[in-house]
């Protein structure tokens, strides 16, 4: 049985929580799905709708963090065929998987400890999540519906921090349980904030550098890991919230090195929040398809909910 995050072995060197050894270091959290929770996923199909969970590739622009703009171009390749070329894609750029390769633990290395990519064949790539899918159990937490049902201000631009406690109370307010394998959908309004922008807004270097987000603190890291959720996803453009606070540490370092969790981010979950609060209900069918790069270190998420 996989132990408790306060039952992990702790690394020396770091001081931080581990799961090397415990899981598929290439697909990491992905193993808590079972054969069974695919198929009891599919109970949650009641609609027949499906809503993807995808950002136009042109939505964010200019790409945040500094990424290089991607280029589209439309060629004639005879008298009736064409065909689109893509020039200095990121695949970070929109609706994104981060993969095993994106963060590494410091001198310790990637996920399972392995320090030198370049020798290490496969290993770790985006390739594993695309080959296995993630399909599964997903739950949407909608921490901006309930934020703004309960009367509280959230500002998506502000850097404020959604503690672990604010998700257990928005899943206890939804009446939804957590069980192993789920794929956790937490929605904090940044991309509805972000669609109200001016243009000359969207060009602010401070989108980058200040938005809300997961708390990057233990308590987030033991609350995520002894979920057993398979995967967990956001809609904003950093997973945590940023300006970081230093004594927190940095969650994508404790998430993707340490405890192989698989993350997304820059979802759009508008839409599926709309219908979940609509039939009372906030579990569906997730599946998504990584785009399968040999060395891979993200991919973009090819995301649907179906209900």
């Amino acid at each position: 049985m996989t132990p408790r995050y306060d039952d992990l072995p702790v690394d020396e060197t770091l001081g931080m929580r581990h799961s090397w050894g415990l899981l598929d270091p290439n697909i990491g959290t992905l193993s808590h799905i079972s054969q069974d929770a695919i198929v009891a996923s599919a109970a949650t199909v009641t609609l027949g709708r499906a809503i993807p969970l995808n950002l136009s590739l042109g939505e964010i622009e200019p790409p945040l963090f500094g990424r290089e703009q991607w280029r589209h171009s439309v060629h004639a390749t005879g008298r009736n065929e064409f065909e689109d070329v893509l020039d200095s894609y990121n695949p970070q750029c929109s609706s994104q998987w981060d993969g095993f390769r994106h963060v590494r633990a410091r001198e310790r290395g990637f996920y399972g400890g392995i320090t030198d990519l370049e020798s290490a064949g496969d290993a770790l790539s985006i390739e594993h999540l695309a080959q296995r899918g993630i399909v599964g159990r997903g739950v949407l937490l909608d921490v901006a519906g309930w934020a703004g049902a309960q009367g509280k201000q959230m500002d998506p631009f502000a850097g404020q921090p959604i503690e672990a406690e604010t998700l257990l109370e928005v899943a206890a307010t939804q009446r939804v349980s957590l069980r192993s394998g789920d794929i956790l959908c937490i929605r904090t309004g940044w991309v509805a904030g972000y669609r109200g922008l001016t243009v000359a807004e969207r060009g602010s270097p401070e989108l980058s550098t200040r938005f809300i987000g997961l708390r990057a603190n233990d308590d987030m890291a033991r609350f995520l890991w002894d979920s057993r959720a398979a995967a967990v996803t956001i809609d904003n453009p950093g997973f945590e919230c940023l300006p970081a606070r230093p004594e927190d540490g940095f969650l994508h370092r404790k998430l993707l090195p340490m405890l192989g969790f698989v993350i997304g981010e820059l979802l759009d979950f508008e839409v599926l929040a709309t219908v979940c609060a609509d039939i009372g209900r906030y579990e569906f069918q997730f599946v998504a398809v990584p785009l399968s790069i040999p060395g891979g270190l993200s991919s973009p998420a090819n995301a649907i909910a179906v209900l």
